[in-house]
């Protein structure tokens, strides 16, 4: 595993493709704030923390809209990293863009946290552009 923040976002856009209920991946504290974010932001339906034996997983349950009874569309239609372990892309705040015309949002690591990219240009802060989801 190199780079668990692309392991957790192919993850959860396998799970969506396949129309599983909920995916688990390992945690760790910034994996926990982007699915916050997701929560926060209508993406997922919860986000829990979990301990087995001696590590701790992260369990997200998908959101669905359905469109009738056999066929459900996911909320997520697309999730995409941006700054790579190889090629690291740091935005000042008058650099943050929208994402999909405000229907996405981006996830900036700022040195207040991670946040979205609306909530960091409001605050005047710049960062490193962790992924996009729309």
């Amino acid at each position: 595993m190199l780079d668990p923040i692309a392991e957790m976002l192919t993850r959860i856009r396998n799970a969506q493709t396949a129309g599983h209920s909920d995916v688990v991946f390992a945690a760790s504290k910034l994996k926990m704030a982007i699915s916050n974010i997701l929560e926060k932001e209508g993406f997922v339906e919860s986000v829990s923390k979990e301990k087995q034996e001696s590590f701790e997983n992260i369990r997200i349950a998908l959101k669905y809209y359905k469109l009738s009874n056999t066929k459900k569309l996911p909320a997520i239609k697309g999730l995409r990293r941006i700054s790579k372990q190889g090629q690291r892309i740091y935005v000042k705040n008058k650099e943050i863009r929208s994402v999909k015309n405000n229907f996405g949002i981006s996830i900036i690591s700022t040195p207040k946290g991670v946040m979205t990219g609306f909530e960091a240009r409001k605050l005047g802060l710049g960062g490193e552009v962790i992924c996009e989801i729309w």
